[in-house]
């Protein structure tokens, strides 16, 4: 690959999405631990639009190619890469850690000092928005032949991240009922299944008939419509005003309070995001009186990846992909995301020039 020049996506100030710039750019090669990954497939995440809006808090070096969530065929391995070969699919772990801390060798590399999630706060050379891609052996793992690069890479990092809230996390059990809002985002749609998966009852909340009927055919068992029903009275009436076990939240503080009201005595909240902002308030009362749980989550290890992918080679779980396009329509795919219309996970494809709508 020397000398060779690749496509890709990245921007060099922040802004909105026509700062998203398609250009030629180096191709990478692989280093001793390392492999170059010939990208199929990435999957768009609110990752990707925070770096390009420049959040406070969120420190990487300018320009910056995006994409955490990606999926392809390795074409290059560093000579003391052992695990994977040239030829094997793969999906990406995004998790980038020393992999030698007493964190990460217990299987928390989340909690790594040196934790970087890849395309995220990894600034120009390192992301998923590019034809190859060089990565550490460690952070890639094989996809079966029965899923294609679209489906591996709308999975990845929303599996995972699904898994470590729900069954790390929130510890759910069978039985119990698990409330779900943005039913049909990426980690919602995964969560839905996870969910079915220990025989939970799930409440899928979405803002449109469309969505709710997606969420219906992934496995939950009650939908409501925010933009017409009242959440928490319509939860009280399917619970027999007990309210929910479990509250699967990722959308902040628009939907905060409805959650805690939601909450049944001992019901556990788990988190992982703030699309609607993340200054919420709580009345300390109503959490030592129910005796709540309130609990974080930022990424997943590699462990709850693999685990999630068991499912994903027996059907069990499944991917809802909104539209699939072109890599150099990456500006459009952003404002699709933002747009709040779309069911299910947007994907671009580097090297196909087809796009594909409704693709689930």
């Amino acid at each position: 690959m020397e000398d060779a020049a690749m496509k890709g996506v990245l921007f060099y100030e922040h802004g909105g999405p026509e700062v998203l710039r398609y250009e030629e750019m180096e191709e990478p090669e692989a280093g001793e631990h390392e492999v170059v990954v010939r990208i199929k497939a990435v999957g768009m995440n609110y990752n990707d639009i925070w770096a390009r809006q420049g959040l406070p808090g969120i420190k990487f070096t300018l320009p910056h190619i995006p994409g955490t969530d990606a999926a392809g065929e390795i074409v290059q391995i560093g000579k003391r890469v052992t695990t994977v070969k040239v030829g094997d699919r793969v999906a990406v772990h995004p998790i980038l850690s020393c992999r030698i801390c007493s964190d990460c060798t217990s299987g928390r590399e989340y909690f790594c000092r040196n934790t970087r999630v890849w395309g995220f706060q990894t600034g120009p050379r390192m992301g998923g928005y590019v034809q190859y891609a060089n990565l550490p052996e460690a952070n890639v793992f094989p996809i079966p032949d029965t899923i294609t690069y679209e489906e591996a890479a709308s999975l990845t990092a929303c599996l995972g991240t699904s898994w470590h809230m729900l069954v790390t996390r929130a510890r759910i059990q069978p039985g119990e009922t698990v409330l779900i809002w943005g039913a049909t985002s990426g980690i919602g749609t995964t969560a839905i299944q996870i969910a079915k998966l220990f025989n939970a009852r799930v409440i899928a909340v979405a803002g449109s008939d469309e969505k709710l009927e997606a969420a219906r055919q992934l496995g939950a068992d009650e939908t409501i419509n925010y933009r017409t029903e009242n959440v928490f009275r319509t939860v009280r009436k399917l619970t027999d005003k007990r309210g929910v076990d479990v509250v699967f939240e990722h959308t902040g503080v628009n939907t905060w309070n409805t959650s805690i009201q939601c909450m049944a005595y001992g019901a556990r909240l788990v988190t992982c995001g703030n699309t609607t902002g993340f200054h919420a308030q709580l009345d300390l009362r109503v959490l030592f009186w129910k005796q709540l749980s309130l609990l974080g989550c930022h990424s997943m290890n590699k462990y709850e990846v693999q685990e999630g992918w068991k499912f994903v080679k027996t059907g069990h779980i499944k991917p809802l992909i909104d539209r699939i396009l072109p890599l150099e329509h990456a500006a459009e795919a952003h404002s699709r995301f933002e747009s709040d219309n779309r069911v299910g996970r947007i994907i671009l494809t580097p090297w196909e020039a087809k796009s594909a709508y409704n693709y689930v």
